[in-house]
């Protein structure tokens, strides 16, 4: 394991992985370098790219300086992109696709940028950084979890109810809890930013699954609208929890097709 230090003084821990042009990856919530679907992407993302796999601010390995604000992991990917040489490619999913497009928009030197199913859904009359912010700040780390589960992602109740009894996967969701609210600051009110990609010229790959809910299509079918330089594809039969093994191929074409 390696560490960059952001602007602020967080180290961020990371892992290199493989040879050829870098790609950083960027987990959505709950997620980190041991725990979701990036470590298995890293995988069959090496034998093309050398691979930076990251925690995020709060996660596993890395620091979490206080106050929490967006433009504080905005850093911290310029400090990974620093990290790669001074620009890579950039592959980030679900509200990681957010913090990628905000690190875009902010003047990242990303080379290409690929996106899976961004969560532009919408917050409705909802305040979710606040109820997030205050169920983690009364200790209720449980309760966040089952907001951001049923209230957030429209998980049945039933299903959270098992995943809590599933002891393990639990206490790892648990651990990482208290950064949901910084998921939800980097999507701010869940609408696409529009002003602010408009300006974004870094070629774009927006993806979503075939089968994935309709309100994750019409977010990326939304994006794709103010984008100046995107390209939309769908994976056929794929929900929001993309089958690595349909991913990568889809990267791996966008990512190398002009270095051919």
């Amino acid at each position: 394991m390696s560490a960059v230090v952001s602007k602020d003084g967080t180290r961020i821990a990371y892992e290199r992985r493989g040879s050829g042009p870098p790609i950083v990856l960027i987990d959505g919530a709950l997620c980190s370098r041991a725990f979701g679907p990036m470590p298995k992407i890293a995988e069959l993302l090496a034998p093309s790219f050398t691979v930076y796999l990251y925690d995020r601010r709060g996660r596993g390995a890395s620091g979490d300086t206080q106050p929490y604000s967006k433009a504080r992991e905005i850093e911290d990917v310029e400090a990974l992109l620093a990290a790669a040489g001074g620009s890579a490619f950039v592959f980030g999913t679900s509200s990681g696709a957010g913090l990628a497009l905000e690190a875009a928009a902010s003047g990242a030197n990303i080379a290409k940028l690929a996106v899976y199913e961004p969560p532009y859904i919408g917050a409705g009359e909802a305040d979710h950084e606040l109820r997030l912010k205050s169920l983690v700040a009364s200790g209720q780390r449980a309760a966040a979890l089952k907001y951001f589960m049923r209230d957030m992602v429209h998980v049945p109740a039933p299903v959270v109810f098992m995943m809590s009894l599933m002891r393990g996967m639990w206490r790892k969701l648990m651990a990482v809890a208290h950064t949901l609210p910084y998921d939800a600051a980097i999507m701010g009110d869940w609408e696409v930013p529009a002003a602010r990609l408009a300006a974004v010229k870094v070629p774009t790959l927006a993806m979503h699954g075939g089968k994935t809910p309709k309100r994750l299509k019409s977010a990326v079918e939304a994006l794709v609208k103010v984008l100046p330089n995107v390209r939309h594809r769908e994976l056929p039969g794929q929900t929001h929890n993309v089958s690595a093994a349909v991913l990568v191929p889809a990267l791996r074409e966008f990512f190398l097709e002009s270095s051919r």
